[in-house]
């Protein structure tokens, strides 16, 4: 598996072990920068190896001097997605983490991804940003990506101690549960979550009996079953 940090801060990139983003040789915007040259890139350049077998194409701030680069560039949407070609074979699943917002990073990886998974914090003002994402996505779906699904939205950093964030997280389920599939597993807050950041492992690395360990592991078992309910819908059409 590949994961690719499409955000200018590098928060997953500091997360698996590189504290330091902007020292490191090769970034995405290098390899983004590679596509819009028209310039060679050699096979699996600048991808990093985390020991617990997930591959990484970290990210910095030269990320964000990228969005102003595609402003005026031909074929802009599709720099990520041809850079993706490239990878071709190599990885059966590609993560792409995007930035919270709707720039031409985010639009780059909508083009490049089949399916996207919108965390929202079960919060007003993230929860009031959805619509927005959403005629993002179904605008690049219409245009550019006919292939682009959502799988879902996802909560995260739920507080259940809190009234409100039981109220936010039950609005959105009535509001969008008819028309997109909110995910049953709600990602709680948790302090022992937020101390893998500066450890560069993850969750169920550091603490693989907790309850945050143990929401993933079940939204893993709720796309899984995803995936084989479409292979299954595929393999019916073919026949």
């Amino acid at each position: 598996m590949l994961l690719i940090d499409g955000d200018p801060q590098g928060s997953l990139t500091i997360s698996l072990g590189h504290p330091q983003p902007d020292k490191l040789p090769f970034t995405l915007s290098d390899a983004m920068g590679r596509i819009l040259m028209d310039e060679p890139l050699r096979p699996g350049e600048g991808i990093l190896h985390h020991p617990e077998g997930v591959d990484l194409m970290p990210a910095d701030i030269q990320l964000s001097g990228m969005e102003v680069s595609l402003v005026n560039a031909m074929s802009r949407e599709t720099i990520l997605r041809q850079y993706l070609d490239t990878l071709k074979g190599q990885y059966s699943h590609i993560l792409i983490d995007c930035q919270p917002s709707l720039g031409m990073l985010t639009v780059n990886a909508l083009a490049a991804a089949n399916r996207v998974i919108i965390p929202v914090q079960a919060e007003y003002l993230p929860a009031k940003g959805l619509e927005q994402l959403l005629q993002t996505v179904n605008k690049v779906k219409r245009q550019i990506n006919p292939k682009l699904q959502i799988d879902g939205i996802l909560l995260t950093m739920v507080d259940n101690r809190t009234n409100f964030a039981k109220e936010i997280a039950a609005l959105l389920r009535e509001t969008y549960g008819s028309k997109i599939k909110v995910f049953g597993t709600e990602i709680p807050h948790s302090v022992r979550a937020k101390e893998i950041s500066a450890e560069g492992k993850s969750i169920f690395a550091h603490d693989p009996g907790g309850k945050v360990a143990e929401s993933y592991k079940n939204l893993t078992q709720e796309v899984t079953k995803l995936e084989k309910q479409r292979e299954k819908s595929r393999a019916g059409i073919g026949r």
